[in-house]
């Protein structure tokens, strides 16, 4: 089959997809965005965490079918004319990457919490995290990051919640 969609803000085409083939498959080999990681294939990880249409997806759990005219976001479409996005910087300058492999799901998913219009609490940052595991650090840098993406996104402060923000 042919797959067209809009990746990162491009519209991107793969011949020959097979039925088998992940989004997540699509995204790293034909489409060279190595940035979503395969690590479990079965959604445990959270390291393949993508946009798609606007909603956290495991792109390992998604058929590439099913992508077809939709929008995707992955780790490399957060920034802006090859800048770091607000939260990626904040990872970065938390220290919360060390092997850097659940990083890129990890970024997406703070991305879509902070995005969504107040400071989260603490419980709320794991809450929203929980489906993304990390086997070097802890999670304490992570929830800094986050604590510090939040306050630089929202520097006026704590807002209510959207519907989308829970809490």
């Amino acid at each position: 089959m042919r797959l067209s969609c809009h990746v990162n803000g491009e519209r991107r085409c793969a011949d020959e997809v097979a039925a088998h083939e992940s989004l997540l498959f699509v995204l790293r080999e034909r489409f060279g965005l190595p940035g979503s990681k395969n690590a479990c294939e079965q959604g445990e990880c959270g390291s393949c965490t993508v946009y798609l249409d606007g909603v956290l997806a495991c792109a390992c759990l998604v058929p590439a079918g099913q992508a077809r005219g939709r929008k995707v976001v992955t780790v490399e479409g957060l920034g802006d004319d090859g800048e770091l996005d607000l939260v990626q910087r904040a990872f970065v300058e938390a220290g919360a990457v060390q092997c850097g492999f659940c990083t890129p799901g990890f970024v997406v998913a703070a991305h879509d919490l902070v995005r969504r219009g107040y400071r989260p609490t603490d419980e709320q940052i794991r809450e929203a995290l929980a489906g993304n595991l990390c086997r070097c650090t802890g999670y304490e840098k992570i929830i800094d990051a986050v604590r510090l993406a939040a306050e630089r996104w929202w520097p006026d402060g704590a807002g209510e919640p959207d519907e989308a923000g829970g809490g």
